[in-house]
């Protein structure tokens, strides 16, 4: 407290409403600065931000010349209004469209409270136009996960994400009834085939882990924040896979027939890919990547369309599925 100025008695809501007013009127306030003006302490002010929070408000950090300071990400608790195009709006209905794999999950339910949204405020001609616009696009997805009995603790990881809060969470181990427990800092909900995975630094645990959204068995979010380095770039935690795995990446090599070449050699499967066409129309592509078993899957996928021609440990593992794929056939054959 500055000398001589006179002592302040708050209640907690008189706090409430001093500490709104101060980060509205002001750019970011640290601890310090809000115990200052409240005549309190810094443990008083930390239950007074999660109140502040818990009314609707949300706070962001950011560190300025060493500083952590406070700030809420708008003014008040409600969004500003924002005006669409109807070109945005149609590219809107798209994006929907592709998150359809988000169905049992919060997340679709708030997409749908975003489009009522939308709808309520649009002359009927537009929302009708809009009816049309929503059936330009249809994602056909197969091996969709269910999510529904997940539903419960995405809400709680919306959370810790939004606000950076560290979570202890409980994971299934794969293929077992056991649990195990993690103390985690979420950073990024990464999407991968129809896949819903949280990349998250684990406290208990050392370095960086991939945790399958279906496997998750418990959410608690503590109140410790948690803070992401300026260095993090989720992108590059799989900059070398060729799917979700990052172990060591290998040099790649896989000769397609003529017959596909066409669905291959216009796409990007790897950054820094070669593709080259022989004069038989065959198409190799070569790349490097990490992830063993996704490459195999990725292989079998084209069947006698594509061959692997290096590594060896890739090919020998093909070879070795085949052979094991024909067996099983032929054992069916002689059943009947």
């Amino acid at each position: 407290m500055l000398k001589g100025r006179p002592a302040k008695k708050y209640s907690q809501a008189g706090r409430l409403h001093s500490i709104i007013r101060l980060l509205e009127a002001r750019r970011g306030l640290t601890l310090d600065e809000l115990a200052e003006e409240c005549d309190v302490d810094r443990r008083t002010i930390h239950r007074d931000l999660n109140a502040v929070e818990q009314a609707g408000y949300t706070l962001t950090t950011e560190w300025i010349d060493g500083k952590k300071v406070y700030s809420f990400l708008t003014r008040s608790r409600n969004l500003p209004p924002i005006t669409f195009t109807l070109p945005q709006l149609m590219s809107l209905y798209l994006l929907r469209s592709l998150g359809a794999h988000l169905a049992g999950t919060p997340f679709q339910a708030e997409i749908d409270e975003l489009f009522k949204s939308i709808h309520s405020v649009l002359p009927d001609r537009h929302a009708a136009h809009l009816e049309r616009i929503a059936r330009v696009s249809l994602p056909l997805l197969h091996g969709v996960r269910d999510y529904s009995p997940s539903a419960v603790f995405v809400s709680d990881l919306q959370k810790a994400l939004l606000q950076q809060y560290r979570i202890r969470l409980k994971y299934a181990k794969k293929g077992k009834n056991e649990v195990d427990d993690y103390e985690v800092d979420p950073y990024t909900l990464v999407f991968h085939k129809g896949g819903i995975y949280l990349l998250g630094n684990t406290i208990n645990r050392s370095g960086m882990r991939l945790f399958a959204l279906e496997r998750i068995r418990g959410v608690e979010v503590t109140r410790q924040r948690f803070e992401i380095p300026d260095s993090y770039q989720p992108e590059t935690h799989f900059s070398s896979a060729f799917g979700l795995v990052s172990d060591a990446p290998m040099k790649v090599r896989v000769r397609f027939s003529a017959e596909i070449a066409h669905a291959v050699k216009d796409r990007i499967w790897m950054p820094g890919q070669k593709i080259r066409t022989d004069s038989g129309g065959r198409v190799v592509v070569e790349f490097e990547a990490a992830g063993l078993m996704e490459l195999i899957s990725w292989v079998l996928s084209y069947g006698i369309h594509a061959e692997v021609l290096e590594p060896p440990e890739l090919r020998k593992e093909v070879r070795r599925q085949v052979k094991e794929m024909r067996e099983m056939y032929r054992g069916k054959e002689k059943e009947k």
